[in-house]
């Protein structure tokens, strides 16, 4: 078997395993399977954009795929999600993508320019409407979920909600991303402002309430890009950040019982990442067939396994995968319209409230 290889500009071919031709053995997923499978078969190859191997456990996503349907290899790139939509639109003409995964904004904005096509994969209906376009032109797949990362060695008081970090007990302490350059900076914003009274049509306290934890003293920083490498080493105390970073410094890069991952009790908000089947693929029905499995328990579950939060409610995982992920009836899902319509506010609302100009 060769090492994974370049087959089109910028796209992987994912040779993953040497396993028999043929269906799978055992019962369907869901009606239908075995269809789809053979009709993907006769196509042979997923061209999937964006899934980078090493995010969000799409690397093991892969492998379980190859496994069930070994007819159909597996293609990737891992571009970003502007770059993506930039390359779907330029290839409108011939797409190379079968499917599209990407901040649910961009998934947005893949829409409107008529890049994408319908389809309501499995579990569909389950979703929260502001999950999922009304006719399937794309769905949530799994969430970051705002959380405080908290690292226990320095703080021994650990906060449990918003209005904790104004406390002076957490003086100098705080690093957040900067809600105007960065996605997790905003959707933080609006985590901040539910648990302040706001809502999605205003953002007024969730800009006022950052200004007081300024005025506290309780701000350490705030950062351009994810600071993660710099938590890890110890040089953060309270970073209000993503819970699948403060799991995967937890339980893949050491830190154990050094990390507190703290969903704020009073609100929380999730970032959305979407999938699509993009329109006039070259290979339809296996694009179907991955955007089926990924929206499995199986699928769902593999997201669980790399520390993201699925996106289909009541997914039945493992009981130590479970327990990573605690109930939230305080999690809010991210209106995406409402929420492009707020980023300008956001942006000079900060600027004044924040740093006062």
């Amino acid at each position: 078997m060769q090492t994974p290889k370049f087959i089109l500009t910028g796209i992987f071919l994912a040779v993953l395993v040497a396993l028999p031709a043929g269906a799978f053995e055992g019962p369907e997923l869901y009606p239908g399977e075995k269809a789809l499978y053979e009709a993907a078969a006769k196509e042979g190859m997923v061209v999937s954009f964006d899934t980078g191997p090493t995010w969000a456990n799409w690397g093991t996503m892969f492998k379980r795929f190859k496994k069930r349907y070994p007819d159909v290899e597996m293609a990737y790139n891992d571009l970003g999600s502007g770059a993506t939509v930039v390359a779907l639109e330029k290839a409108r003409n011939r797409p190379q993508a079968d499917t599209a995964y990407y901040f649910a904004g961009s998934a947005v904005t893949a829409a409107e320019k008529g890049l994408l096509a319908p389809f309501q994969p499995v579990n569909f209906q389950k979703l929260p409407e502001v999950y999922r376009h009304p006719q399937g032109e794309w769905f949530v797949i799994h969430q970051l979920t705002i959380a405080f990362l908290v690292n226990t060695n320095l703080v021994k008081n650990i906060p449990q909600s918003w209005q904790d970090l104004l406390k002076p007990d957490y003086k100098n302490s705080i690093v957040y991303l900067d809600p105007r350059t960065t996605g997790q900076g905003q959707v933080l914003t609006f985590a901040a402002n539910y648990a302040a009274g706001g809502d999605m049509q205003n953002v007024q306290p969730g800009l006022e309430y950052l200004a007081e934890l300024h005025r506290a003293g309780n701000v350490l920083r705030v950062e351009g890009t994810t600071p993660y490498a710099k938590f890890i080493k110890g040089e953060i105390p309270i970073w209000i950040g993503y819970e699948n970073d403060g799991l995967k410094a937890k339980f893949k890069d050491g830190m154990g019982d050094a990390i507190a991952v703290v969903l704020p009790k009073e609100a929380t908000v999730a970032a959305p990442y979407a999938i699509s089947l993009v329109k006039n693929g070259p290979n339809p029905n296996s694009g179907k067939l991955w955007l089926n499995y990924i929206m499995t328990n199986a699928g769902q579950t593999t997201f669980a396994e790399g520390f993201v939060r699925p996106s289909v409610p009541d997914v039945q995982m493992p009981a130590d995968i479970t327990a990573r992920f605690p109930a939230a009836p305080q999690l809010r899902p991210l209106d995406l319209y409402k929420a492009a319509e707020r980023k300008p506010e956001i942006n000079d609302g900060w600027t004044k409230e924040v740093l006062g100009q």
